[in-house]
């Protein structure tokens, strides 16, 4: 059986179905399945680390031992009640994955021990996994797929995390926080503890946007995203510093056409919404423009029209063919885009 609704899993992992005898959590963000791991392993024994009522096993095991892993489940717990067999899966062979999939298939059944509970974790299995295979079929298994965090969720980690330490952030600095947090759920979970540090554990804190400057410091594509800014403002010579500055800090070429593509973006659904009847300042907070870049951001609004952006966006694609193409100059067509677009700016006034 398949688990890939949010609610779904959600609701197994807070209130496992009795009727499940074994869980496959899988998917390429090794952060994401170990979290879901964890929760699921809390809800099953008082003590997932505890060694008498939990096996721990690797597909290395599985590997040296083809039985071990049915001989465990197979057992009875030493101290009466439930048992947890846990197996870590991250082998790509095909030996291990036909010896779990064995296993699990007559575990789900019901053919070893009924208060056994057998839990993996894997990496990205294939759609040709014998062990992916068997726990989406059998009635008795859930397989539940993890993917790359959506903003909304990676929004909802932060919030949790911090709140066990009473600390918090408001709603423009947890915008902020999460457009700059690493995609990997492990990476960005470490992320969040060294927030919680730098806020005082237990302080009952509310960062805003200007309280987080020094802990984020500045990343090359904030130096892109004031590039794009300055570029749609009319100032040529620092859309080229900021570009230059991004250059030595690492972000190439495709990079700045991309911050220059999405500053596009971000006007034309404000002045889209603008003309739909919202007001210019509440259809830049729908876009997406951050406070601090507000003013600028409405002064620009003010002096673009959608006809101007509609003739610009297909330079803004052929800069980023060709800066995509092998050999290119790709530094120099971003900053050619950037003087076409300030050029524009200039002649609307700005």
């Amino acid at each position: 059986m398949i688990l890939a609704k949010r609610p779904d899993i959600d609701r197994f992992l807070t209130r496992p179905d009795p009727l499940v005898r074994a869980a496959l959590i899988w998917g390429r963000d090794m952060g994401v399945v170990h979290d879901r791991g964890r929760q699921l392993a809390a809800k099953l024994v008082p003590n997932p680390d505890d060694p008498f009522d939990v096996a721990q096993l690797t597909d290395g095991d599985l590997d040296s031992d083809a039985g071990r892993l049915e001989g465990e489940l197979a057992a009875q717990s030493l101290m009466g009640g439930r048992r947890l067999v846990r197996l870590r899966f991250a082998t790509e062979k095909n030996g291990p994955d036909k010896t779990a999939a064995e296993a699990l298939t007559r575990h789900a059944a019901g053919e070893l021990n009924p208060d056994a509970f057998l839990l993996i974790e894997a990496g990205a299995l294939g759609r040709d996994s014998a062990l992916r295979k068997a726990a989406e079929k059998a009635a008795g298994a859930v397989a539940i797929p993890c993917y790359e965090d959506e903003p909304g969720d990676v929004a909802r980690l932060v919030r949790e995390t911090l709140a066990k330490d009473n600390v918090a952030l408001n709603s423009d600095a947890l915008a902020l926080f999460v457009a700059r947090m690493p995609k990997e759920r492990g990476v960005a979970r470490q992320e969040i503890e060294r927030l919680v540090l730098y806020l005082g554990p237990g302080s009952g804190a509310q960062a805003t946007p200007a309280d987080l400057e020094p802990f984020l410091g500045v990343e090359p594509e904030a130096s892109l995203a004031d590039a794009a800014a300055d570029a749609f403002g009319g100032r040529l010579a620092e859309a080229q510093a900021g570009l230059r500055r991004a250059a030595q800090e690492g972000e190439a070429g495709p990079a700045a056409v991309r911050a220059i593509g999405m500053h596009l973006g971000r006007l034309r659904r404000t002045l889209t919404l603008h003309k739909s009847g919202a007001g210019l300042q509440e259809a830049a907070k729908a876009a997406g423009v951050f406070w601090k870049q507000e003013r600028e951001f409405l002064r620009q609004a003010r002096n673009w029209n959608l006809p101007e952006l509609d003739r610009l966006q297909p330079e803004v694609l052929a800069a980023d063919r060709l800066c995509k193409t092998a050999g290119s100059p790709d530094h120099l067509i971003a900053e050619r885009l950037a003087l076409a677009v300030a050029s524009r700016a200039k002649r609307l006034g700005l």
